[in-house]
């Protein structure tokens, strides 16, 4: 593990520091300091920049353990998208390894193993209605696996969203077993397991969301926070074009057979109050103390927030829920996230901080956090971007 990085400055003041890494579709992957004197003043400051996954990053996937970052370029603007693998240096500055052509549109990976120890990554493709898997060699390398494309034989409810499948992400559930990946136009979460030697993905039967609902991203549960016979799993599904989240309760099928969910808890993301018109959550994660589920929530601009300037910037939300033992939510806030069409955020693992991806204000911004209560605050520190912000996530090997 890498040792934090800590600066002494005086006997009185000590900065420490810790990094993230975001992507935005101007081409650029770039790491900022944030750090915090034992005052409680935090700030985030650009320490590197590669456009070595250009032209449109729209992901990152850390291997923590092994000091790697894979990079998404979703390719907006061409007929393919690619795969980028980085070493992580102990600076938080990247060095590149290897870049490979992907089917179009990749916008989320995960990556999955064997008990020897041999390890893929899975793409979920938006655009190139597809899945692939790419076996990892070590240091950075890989090579293809397979793709797995698919098609709709008549586009959705919502014709204009749902004209071919659209795979958004693609996640493990907790015994690491499979793999997730909702699609947002064929109204499927789809249900992977694979092959113990060679890691080729088979799918299995699938969740099927409402009709017209397109699922997007999700995210698992157990209330004991432990996995295996006899605990209670739970699965949330964010459904963009409906703007709901789902609870299911998940049931393990025999002989590794897949999952059964049976729906236990529906409600819009905006809980207890009146949803605005045309809001369209994106991200969801479950807290680090495994109590809360936090969604974030797109184009309703629920908030204005006054600026140092005078000047006032339009924000969308996040929303908390409280997590029950039966699976079902209590809503617990809504909170700026400050700025417009929070695409993606990570929650640091103490869970006092979160870095909020603002696709369209094209900043990264680090909220406080409540652990004890849930309730999330005020923005500690705040970074533009040179173009629309796709991912943030943490870099926490010393965490």
């Amino acid at each position: 593990m890498r040792i934090p990085l800590i600066t002494t400055l005086s006997a009185a003041a000590t900065v420490s520091a810790t990094n993230l890494f975001v992507s935005d579709y101007s081409g650029t992957v770039t790491t900022f300091s944030l750090t915090v004197n034992t005052t409680g003043s935090y700030a985030l400051n650009q320490t590197f920049q590669t456009t070595e996954c250009a032209p449109n990053p729209s992901w990152l996937t850390v291997d923590i353990d092994r000091g790697l970052l894979f990079c998404l370029n979703e390719g907006l603007n061409s007929v393919n998208g690619s795969l980028s693998s980085f070493t992580i240096n102990r600076d938080g500055s990247l060095s590149h390894v290897k870049n490979e052509t992907t089917i179009s549109g990749p916008v989320n990976g995960v990556i999955y193993g064997n008990a020897a120890g041999q390890r893929g990554i899975a793409l979920a493709h938006y655009t190139g209605s597809a899945v692939s898997s790419w076996l990892l060699e070590g240091g950075g390398k890989f090579e293809l696996n397979q793709n797995i494309p698919y098609t709709l034989p008549k586009p959705g409810p919502n014709a204009a969203r749902q004209d071919a499948p659209h795979e958004h992400e693609a996640i493990l559930d907790p015994t690491g077993q499979y793999i997730i990946v909702p699609d947002l136009g064929a109204d499927l979460v789809r249900v992977f397991s694979w092959d113990a030697e060679t890691l080729v993905l088979k799918a299995l039967a699938p969740l099927v969301a409402a009709p017209g609902s397109g699922p997007r991203h999700g995210a698992f549960w157990n209330p004991y926070a432990v996995t295996g016979a006899g605990s209670p799993t739970y699965f949330y599904l964010v459904s963009e074009l409906a703007s709901t989240v789902t609870g299911y309760s998940v049931t393990y099928l025999p002989n590794n057979g897949g999952l059964n969910f049976t729906e236990v808890f529906k409600s819009s993301t905006y809980g207890l109050l009146n949803q605005p018109a045309y809001n369209a959550p994106a991200e969801i994660h479950v807290t680090p103390d495994n109590r809360f589920i936090i969604i974030s929530n797109r184009n309703n601009t629920s908030f204005n927030l006054p600026e140092p300037n005078g000047s006032i910037l339009p924000s969308d939300s996040l929303t908390t829920f409280r997590l029950l033992p039966d699976g079902t939510l209590a809503w617990v806030q809504i909170w700026p996230s400050g700025g417009m069409y929070p695409r993606q955020f990570s929650i640091d693992g103490t869970g006092s901080l979160i870095a909020v991806g603002n696709q369209n204000s094209q900043n990264v911004v680090v909220l406080a956090r409540d652990v004890a209560t849930g309730l999330i605050g005020e923005p500690v520190a705040r970074m533009g971007l040179p173009g629309n912000t796709t991912c943030v996530m943490w870099d926490e090997w010393n965490a």
